[in-house]
């Protein structure tokens, strides 16, 4: 893991985020700081002022959630390729995840690498997700639900994807008894 960071703490009040930068630059695990009191916790999940001071895109464009009945659901590996990149920033908000992002930048020293780490309501982490990264993601617990919050629209012409299991990324799954959509399971070989 690289560098951690704790956001701005505009007016010296409210909860912060904290950002712990993994192996994949720009890629970061974002914690909630809470504050906590006899009423349970309050905790921020996005603050385009946070985000901008580390140098991540801040804007909003789109919020989205993906639920999932069964264990072993794996949803990706996606991305959208310009002009519409997103970055996301993901958390598990019932349930659990092993969240896998994989470096399609050619130009970046980690290319074709991932970084994976489990999500879940129990943990409340986020995984920020740079443009020109795809993502994935395979559920660890029945009826688990993920929130996605995005940057760019989502445009079905620039979506594309990677197969879960092309051997140009060899990503460590979970071993489950997997559903899989159709499109997920037929990408063709990464050739980037």
């Amino acid at each position: 893991m690289g560098r951690t960071v704790r956001g701005p703490h505009p007016g010296g009040k409210g909860p912060l985020l904290i950002f712990r930068e993994t192996e994949l630059k720009g890629a970061f695990l974002i914690e909630p700081e809470e504050l906590q009191d006899e009423r349970g916790s309050f905790a921020r999940i996005w603050c385009e002022r946070e985000l901008a001071a580390q140098g991540l895109n801040s804007k909003l464009a789109q919020c989205s959630i993906s639920f999932n009945l069964k264990k072993g659901t794996l949803r990706g590996v996606h991305y959208q390729v310009a002009p519409h990149e997103e970055a996301k920033l993901v958390r598990c908000t019932s349930g659990a995840i092993h969240d896998v992002i994989i470096d399609l930048r050619p130009e970046s020293a980690a290319f074709k690498r991932y970084f994976a780490t489990v999500l879940s309501a129990n943990n409340r982490k986020m995984l920020y997700v740079p443009e020109r990264f795809a993502h994935g993601f395979q559920t660890l617990e029945d009826r688990t639900e993920v929130l996605y919050l995005i940057t760019e629209f989502y445009s079905p012409e620039h979506a594309r994807g990677v197969r879960w299991d092309d051997p140009a990324f060899a990503i460590a799954w979970p071993p489950a008894e997997r559903i899989i959509s159709y499109r997920d399971q037929t990408y063709p070989d990464f050739c980037g």
